[in-house]
């Protein structure tokens, strides 16, 4: 499985670098986060929308569970937190089958239904600025746009591939 690891130091670069994602993500894209509680699922997918040209303010969908916003591609933010152990058929496939970007929060909860090729993003907190984003590529999803925007940003001079 090929992985990409990010470090950022701050919440700011956390939605810098999915800002950047959001920007050349390809239509039809489903991207998993998994990671602790405040590891930052939810930062990422705030930059993500940004770099889609969503307006509206981006917030957990976890009472919900799902949360569709409008950009350059249609964000579709899931939180499957409260899903654990649920088997039965909510209606995902139609939204990973979409043209638009489908972000799953605890994907892990809903493993069974996901599609056979994702990309994902785990995010472990080493402090309290500090992250490491490890990306995945699964189900041979490509992944080498991904590598192109850390080998064109100076900034992001600890990713490596």
């Amino acid at each position: 499985m090929e992985e990409i690891h990010i470090q950022t130091n701050s919440t700011e670069e956390t939605m810098e670098i999915a800002k950047r994602i959001g920007e050349v993500i390809p239509p039809g894209t489903v991207l998993v986060l998994e990671g602790d509680l405040g590891a930052g699922k939810t930062t990422f997918t705030k930059g993500l929308a940004v770099g889609l040209g969503i307006k509206r303010v981006v917030n957990s969908p976890t009472f919900t569970i799902i949360k569709e916003y409008l950009g350059r591609l249609p964000l579709y933010h899931m939180d499957v937190y409260r899903l654990e152990n649920r088997e039965e058929e909510l209606g995902f496939e139609e939204y990973f089958e979409s043209d638009g970007i489908t972000v799953v929060e605890w994907a892990s909860n809903i493993k069974e239904q996901l599609p056979s090729s994702y990309i994902a993003c785990t995010i472990h907190r080493i402090d309290e600025d500090t992250r490491e984003i490890v990306v995945q590529s699964v189900g041979g999803e490509n992944i080498d746009w991904i590598k192109e925007i850390i080998r064109n940003d100076n900034s992001i001079s600890n990713g490596h591939v």
